[in-house]
């Protein structure tokens, strides 16, 4: 997956936004496209139940998002394969398999990190997918679960699914999981970092791309990442503190592209308020995700207050943006 000609010849998933349940949504994702042309983006990830089951579109994204992946979550390599045609059809970039989160809800469905000890049915579901779609194929998974961390089961997972599923992108979450006694936030926090061991795991399988997930706060600490591996996902900072993604085309991806003020992004975005207002979304849906924009600008509380006490307010439109804007005290040549 290339960039425009704009762009060096970086794929797209050298930097890319994790996919997190409740956080990365359409409107998110619309949003940080806005600060970052390159970026790979991905969905919170969808089960193969609610898309082949349920009642709403759950394969609903803006043209404008591209290239964005899909986040499926599953362990039926029929239903899998199913799903990742449907995502192909509708114009996905690329299809991830969820082989990380923790969570017991996401256990008691039989995936996320669970899988990591069924290797054998993770390379069925991923070589399912392959079979059906010219896509890239991907997976995000851990460093270990529970006991089970050493690095010879960690290389003994990757090697599996890589040989009998070929399967060629990896995003390694740097952590293990514990798949009971933390909750999905500790399994954030708890269970330390371990970077050298993506490292590793990249010498010893130089054929894949490998990209590391897990504790990336700066461009710079990215920058240090790609020394050792292909890509590097951002998560929960790129959410809070958004403004960091307006830097990513130039010191990641290496464009010339022009970079708009925070203030003229969020002008940008008048349009797309006014069409999701048209037609049912609610302001508030979509002004949660650029609450963190100004962070360390005079104003920026008053931003986020405002946001937040009028936009689930009835009849709220693009006008209130436009009066918390009017609280940002940020010359309009200024970066945020």
């Amino acid at each position: 997956m290339t960039t425009d000609s704009n762009s060096a010849t970086y794929a797209a998933n050298r930097f890319s936004i994790a996919p997190m349940l409740d956080w990365t949504d359409r409107h998110c994702r619309y949003f940080h496209r806005l600060l970052t042309k390159e970026t790979l983006l991905y969905t919170e990830m969808v089960t193969t139940g609610a898309i082949i089951h349920g009642k709403g579109d759950y394969l609903a994204y803006s043209e404008e998002e591209h290239p964005v992946a899909l986040q499926l979550g599953g362990s039926d390599p029929a239903a899998l394969a199913h799903c990742a045609k449907l995502a192909e059809q509708r114009g996905y970039d690329e299809i991830n398999l969820n082989v990380g989160c923790p969570s017991d809800r996401v256990q008691n469905g039989m995936f996320g990190a669970c899988l990591m000890g069924q290797a054998a049915l993770v390379a069925d579901c991923i070589k399912a997918m392959r079979d059906v779609v010219a896509i890239p194929v991907t997976v995000k998974t851990r460093i270990g679960i529970d006991d089970q961390d050493s690095y010879a089961f960690l290389c003994d997972f990757i090697g599996t699914v890589a040989g009998r599923g070929e399967c060629d992108m990896f995003t390694i979450h740097a952590r293990k999981a514990w798949l009971s006694g933390l909750s999905p936030k500790e399994n954030r926090e708890v269970p330390p970092l371990d970077y050298p061991r993506v490292y590793q795991l990249k010498r010893d399988f130089p054929q894949l791309t490998i990209a590391i997930n897990g504790g990336v706060k700066t461009l710079e600490e990215a920058q240090q990442h790609l020394q050792h591996l292909d890509g590097v996902m951002m998560g929960r900072e790129a959410y809070q503190n958004p403004g960091i993604l307006a830097r990513v085309d130039s010191e990641i991806f290496a464009t010339q592209a022009d970079v708009s003020s925070s203030v003229e992004i969020i002008e940008s975005l008048y349009p797309y308020i006014e069409r999701e207002l048209a037609n049912g979304t609610y302001l508030g849906h979509i002004t949660r995700h650029i609450l963190g924009l100004f962070q360390g600008v005079p104003g920026a509380r008053q931003w986020r207050r405002h946001l937040s006490e009028n936009a689930h307010k009835p009849g709220a439109d693009a006008r209130v943006v436009e009066q918390a804007l009017d609280l940002v005290r940020l010359p309009r040549t200024e970066l945020a």
